[in-house]
């Protein structure tokens, strides 16, 4: 089996799996992590016999992190979790990530969406400051928010390409906005 075949129908159903059983309530955040820890893990390994086609099979490259002067991490774990489970490349950045990390980060790693979160109401200026950066460094990746104090309406006043408002409703967003390389395949 390929490493990509293996990623799409092991890892991917089986994270899909527990996605779905989140949803459902049967499974909890610490199983979630578990399952995107092991997933981590079986990708570390095929990476080194992962083809540049192999490569193109993972639907893409997301940078996340919690905002400047923001320290929670949960919310952004969890989606973190998700889209790994769901057959995204992340690259997480952890807390307290500034503006210009986020740019350095995605043009770095090429990235098609980058990701912001903001657990306290304070820090949502944050959100606002990033997208400032990516407009003066003529960034053109695309911005998803979220965080307890975050909304659609903010997102949509401080010019972002779009809102989740959970780990679960992260992945749909990110599949609806990145353009498909695995999904409409034969």
């Amino acid at each position: 089996m390929s490493p990509a075949d293996a990623i799409t129908d092991g890892l991917a159903r089986g994270m899909d799996v527990i996605s779905t059983r989140f949803d459902e309530g049967t499974v909890f955040l610490p199983q979630i992590l578990a399952a995107s820890l092991a997933m981590e893990s079986a990708i570390a390994i095929m990476e080194p016999y992962m083809t540049s086609d192999d490569r193109v099979s993972l639907k893409g490259v997301v940078v996340m992190g919690s905002v400047k002067g923001d320290i929670h991490e949960i919310g952004k774990n969890v989606c973190c979790a998700m889209m790994r489970g769901a057959g995204y490349k992340v690259i997480d950045l952890g807390p307290d990530v500034s503006s210009h990390d986020f740019v350095n980060a995605a043009l770095e790693n090429n990235a098609d969406i980058v990701g912001c979160s903001a657990l306290m109401t304070v820090s949502l200026i944050q959100q606002k400051d990033v997208v400032r950066v990516f407009k003066e460094e003529d960034a053109t990746t695309m911005l998803i928010f979220g965080g307890a104090p975050c909304s659609q309406e903010w997102v949509d006043e401080i010019g972002g390409d779009g809102y989740s408002a959970s780990g679960t409703e992260i992945v749909e967003l990110v599949r609806r906005l990145i353009p498909s390389k695995v999904q409409d395949s034969p």
